[in-house]
C-alpha cells in the first residue's frame, strides 16, 4: 500500500481537507476531492469524506495512493445498492450483503457499510453492531446519537434476540446448545478456537437442525451472546464448519451445490425501539446461494418470533 502522511501545522491549519491535501502532496485540487470522494482521505484515523472541511492544529492526514498495486482514484466497482428494511426517525435497518465490510478500515479504500447508510441518510449513521465481512443480513443503525446509544445497549446488557440461519458439514445432532468459552486461536492467526482448554470468553449458543443429511445440513442459530466469529467456531467444534469457511474449513461444495463464502445469514433481530420501547422485529430475505440449499431440501426459512435465545 502506498500512502502520505502528514501533520496540520503552520500554513495547513485552517485550510479545507482537499486544498491542504493537493498543497502537502502537489497535485491539482480536483484531483485531491477524489481522494477523498473515494474514502482515501483519514483525518486523526478517521475516514473524511468531506472536502471541505476545516483542518486544525495537530491533525495528522492520511492519504491512501495505492492498495493493492492499484490507483486510489482507479475506476471502482459500483456500490452495491442498499437494501432497507425498516426505517423512521430513530432507526434505519438494512440488509448488508455478503462480502462488504460493516465499517471503513484504515488504509482500506472503497465503501462499508456504515459508507452506504452514511451516504443514504445524508449524515454520519450510528454503528451499534457488525457482522464479518462474508455474513449477510439484519443490521441496525441509530440516526441520532440518543437513539444509537439505547440501540447500542439492546446488544451490551444482552436483551437484542438475533436469529441466524447456514449451511453445514453434516453430522449436526437435532437440537442442542453449545456452551464454550472462545479464545484466539495462537496457531492460526485470525482464528477463535471455541474450548473449555484455554482461558476464554463465555461463549453461548442454541441450535436447530431444520435438516441433516449426508452431505450437509441446515441449521438455525440462537446466540444469547455476540462473540466474534462464535457461530463459526461453535459450529467447527461440533464438526460441521459452516459451507464455504475457508477460515474454519468448511467444504467449497456440497449436495453437487457451490459455497463461494461463509453461508452464514442473520435472518432476524428483535430489540427495544429506542422511543417507544415496542419490540421491533425486522427480517431479511435469505439470499439466494444460501436459499438454495434451503430448497434443494424443501425446508422452510424460519419467520416470526425469535423464540428463547438472546443475543448481545
Amino acid at each position: 500500500m502506498k500512502r502520505r502522511t502528514f501533520r496540520a501545522e503552520g500554513a495547513v491549519v485552517g485550510r479545507a481537507v482537499a486544498d491542504a491535501v493537493a498543497s502537502e502532496l502537489g497535485m491539482p485540487e480536483a484531483e485531491a476531492r477524489k481522494l477523498v470522494d473515494v474514502g482515501a482521505v483519514y483525518i486523526a484515523g478517521r475516514r473524511s469524506r468531506d472536502a471541505a472541511a476545516k483542518l486544525t492544529a495537530g491533525q495528522v492526514v492520511m492519504v491512501v495512493l495505492e492498495e493493492g498495486g492499484q490507483s486510489a482514484l482507479a475506476e471502482s466497482v459500483p456500490a452495491p445498492v442498499l437494501r432497507v428494511l425498516y426505517e423512521d426517525a430513530d432507526v434505519i435497518a438494512v440488509d448488508k450483503p455478503a462480502g462488504l465490510t460493516a465499517q471503513p478500515t484504515e488504509g482500506r479504500v472503497g465503501g462499508s457499510l456504515v459508507d452506504l447508510v452514511s451516504a443514504h441518510l445524508g449524515r454520519e449513521a450510528g454503528l451499534v453492531h457488525r457482522l464479518d465481512r462474508e455474513t449477510s443480513g439484519v443490521t441496525v443503525f441509530g440516526k441520532s446519537a440518543d437513539a444509537t446509544s439505547a440501540l447500542a445497549a439492546e446488544f451490551r446488557e444482552g436483551r437484542a434476540r438475533k436469529r441466524y440461519v447456514a449451511a453445514t458439514g453434516p453430522g449436526l445432532p437435532p437440537s442442542g446448545t453449545v456452551d464454550l468459552p472462545l479464545s484466539k486461536d495462537p496457531s492460526r492467526p485470525g482464528r477463535w478456537r471455541a474450548t473449555r482448554a484455554a482461558n476464554g470468553v463465555p461463549a453461548l449458543t442454541d441450535f436447530r437442525t431444520l435438516h441433516s443429511g449426508p452431505e450437509f445440513c441446515v441449521v438455525e442459530l440462537l446466540p444469547h451472546t455476540g462473540r466474534t466469529h462464535q457461530l463459526r467456531a461453535h459450529l467447527t467444534a461440533l464438526g460441521a464448519p459452516i459451507l464455504g469457511d475457508a477460515r474454519y474449513g468448511g467444504a467449497k461444495k456440497a449436495g453437487g451445490m457451490e459455497a463461494s463464502r461463509c453461508l452464514l445469514h442473520a435472518q432476524a433481530l428483535e430489540l427495544a425501539h429506542p422511543s417507544t420501547g415496542q419490540v421491533l422485529r425486522v427480517e431479511a430475505a435469505v439470499p439466494e446461494d444460501l436459499l438454495r440449499f434451503f430448497t434443494a431440501v424443501g425446508v422452510a426459512v424460519p419467520q416470526g418470533p425469535i423464540g428463547g435465545a438472546q443475543g448481545s
